[in-house]
């Protein structure tokens, strides 16, 4: 109103309106514009009252006539409460990537087989999965997931499948596909609000014990887990495992978002495992697992001092069993030697003696900064567990044989380990080219975090933003600005960490960290370079063929011509056609 108001004022005092006249002149008939008079600002006792303006539109709303009534603090108070995360998570399904009917399926799928992976790795299985889809009714379908792992214990299945933010790998430091204890929790919620059925589950943690059956729902209002049916049964066929079905409303595609290309991506990705799929609508497919032995099994580690924040560094101080900060300094976190522990102190301007539960605001900011300011040795890399060169290659080559596609060159690499925020992680990828794969479209894109495949948000992860500034170009391959390389490319990138940074609890985009950004560029163009030594030689082979085919197709006819000139015996021409041909053939070689 204010704005308007002064607009108004502008206008009448410069006379913006056309037609309005300032002694007897007006601008708009090209009279010349005279000075503007100096305004006095009157006491608002002395300025006369004027009459508001009448809008020329008319009025479309009525003015309110509901008298405030007010209410007190306490009034309020009465209508706020305590919001459980499940509650939370119910109204928000969408952070969790149950956003639509197909990416729900997905989801399900996805969090089941990679509880099943973990399970069996943790144990040092060799996994056996079989996922199972099944149509119950029209945008209904039922998922199980059944693996040989160890199996759950009794009494820890009710908090496992019905209660959110409830895991083992929350606060460990190493590589796992879980990370928040909300994945197949939340999908057996989705299941629950979208059917109502409950989670059912098989267990199983030994041969000449019973199996335990289990049917739940999670009370969302209290984040816990209400069991319909708990009993013991026998499995037949199965000495250790653990079957989880969930039946929800979704939606079954296929396509490069669909289930059928997560368990192809996952089987790349996981060379181990053997896994037997059983679409809805199709054959049953199965992924032999490609190697006998497991991956590296990974070590938890200490937090490392760089990658702690100031909060974070506080709580961990006065949570500590240790007597002083140089001990907790030690004992605490990963790579923090005594003497780096002493520098620390000194820089900080603490003593080594004083009691970590006195450190407050103040003295954990100079201990930050301490710790900022000191030379520390990067964390060890144990706790990270890659795919390997070899394996990244053959799980290539072997996603592409159950398309019935084949690349005439595949080529992988292993970067070493590297750090961000003090937290361990390492970049691999495999590429191939050409074969039968398509021409005229840009590069296929596989993305992989800790050997989970990455399905969405392609453009906002940071793999894809290297693999556009990588200068495909240089190594031969076309590219536009802004854009994915095109040609017969397909690509797979794998990113192991002991904290994968996720832009959002769906685990569908890696952040764009410079670190990561770094290495991931570095991987792509090592590939980069071999994939352009052999387009050069290819097209090098090529112009070689090309110039022996012409050599082999007008030496013959120039030898014909020489012998009508020159009257050459059938001899004399033959000889003279191979002398021509050794001189351009040495002289191809030559260039």
């Amino acid at each position: 109103m204010g704005k308007a108001r002064a607009a108004r004022a502008q206008g009448d005092l410069f006379g913006a309106k056309k037609g309005r006249k300032r002694g007897g002149n007006s601008v708009a008939s090209g009279g010349e514009p005279e000075e503007v008079a100096k305004i006095e600002i009157l006491p608002s006792d002395h300025r006369e009252e004027t009459k508001p303006r009448k809008s020329s539109s008319p009025v479309t709303s009525r003015e309110p006539r509901r008298k405030p009534k007010g209410r007190t603090a306490k009034d309020l108070a009465t209508r706020q409460r305590e919001i459980s995360v499940s509650e939370f998570f119910t109204k928000n399904r969408h952070l969790l990537g149950f956003d639509s009917p197909s990416r729900a399926l997905l989801t399900a799928v996805k969090e089941a087989v990679d509880n099943a992976l973990d399970a069996c790795e943790d144990a040092d299985i060799l996994p056996d999965l079989i996922v199972e889809i099944r149509e119950v009714a029209e945008d209904r379908y039922c998922i199980a997931v059944e693996d040989n792992g160890p199996g759950i214990v009794r009494k820890q299945i009710p908090r496992i499948f019905g209660k959110l933010l409830y895991g083992s790998k929350f606060h460990t430091l190493k590589q796992s596909r879980g990370q928040q204890g909300i994945g197949i929790s939340a999908a057996g919620m989705y299941g629950q609000l979208t059917t109502g059925k409950p989670v059912v589950i098989h267990s199983r943690t030994g041969s000449g014990r019973p199996a335990h059956y289990f049917e739940l729902v999670l009370d969302t209002a209290k984040n816990q887990p209400r069991i319909l049916v708990d009993r013991e049964e026998e499995w037949e066929g199965k000495n250790t495992g653990t079957r989880v079905e969930i039946e929800l409303e979704g939606s079954y595609r296929r396509g490069t978002r669909s289930v059928d290309a997560y368990i192809a991506l996952t089987a790349m990705a996981n060379p181990h495992a053997d896994i037997r799929y059983h679409p809805p609508k199709d054959e049953p497919v199965h992924y032999a697992r490609v190697t006998e032995y497991m991956p590296e099994e990974p070590r938890e580690i200490k937090p490392h001092p760089y990658g702690v924040e100031l909060g974070m560094l506080i709580k961990m101080m006065h949570g500590t069993k240790a007597r002083n900060v140089s001990s907790a300094l030690q004992k605490d976190f990963s790579r923090v030697s005594a003497k780096v522990a002493k520098e620390i102190c000194e820089k900080a301007g603490l003593r080594p003696s004083m009691r970590p539960g006195r450190i407050g605001a103040t003295e954990g900011e100079s201990l930050r900064n301490a710790i900022a300011n000191t030379k520390i040795l990067a964390p060890p890399t144990s706790c990270v567990s890659p795919i390997g060169e070899e394996l990244m290659r053959k799980g290539l080559e072997s996603g592409l044989s159950a398309q019935d596609l084949e690349a005439e060159f595949v080529i992988g690499t292993t970067r070493s380990p590297a750090i961000y925020r003090g937290n361990p992680f390492q970049v691999e990828v495999a590429l191939a080219w050409g074969g039968n794969l398509p021409v005229n479209e840009l590069a296929v894109l596989n993305r992989f975090a800790n050997r989970v495949p990455l399905q969405y948000q392609q453009a906002a992860c940071a793999i894809t933003k290297a693999l556009m500034t990588a200068g495909w170009r240089n190594y031969g391959v076309s590219q536009s600005k802004g854009a994915l390389p095109s040609g017969p490319l397909v690509i797979s990138v794998h990113i192991a960490s002991v904290w994968v940074p996720f832009t959002s609890e769906a685990k569908e985009a890696i952040a764009s960290y410079p670190e990561i950004l770094k290495e991931l560029r570095l991987a792509l163009q090592e590939c980069g370079r071999q994939l352009g030594k052999h387009i050069r030689r290819r097209r090098s082979m090529a112009d070689e063929a090309r110039k022996r085919s012409h050599i082999e197709t007008f030496i013959p006819v120039i030898g014909d011509a020489l012998q009508e000139i020159l009257s050459l015996s059938d001899e004399e021409r033959e000889n003279a056609v191979s002398e021509l041909a050794g001189i351009l053939e040495r002289s191809r070689k030559a260039f």
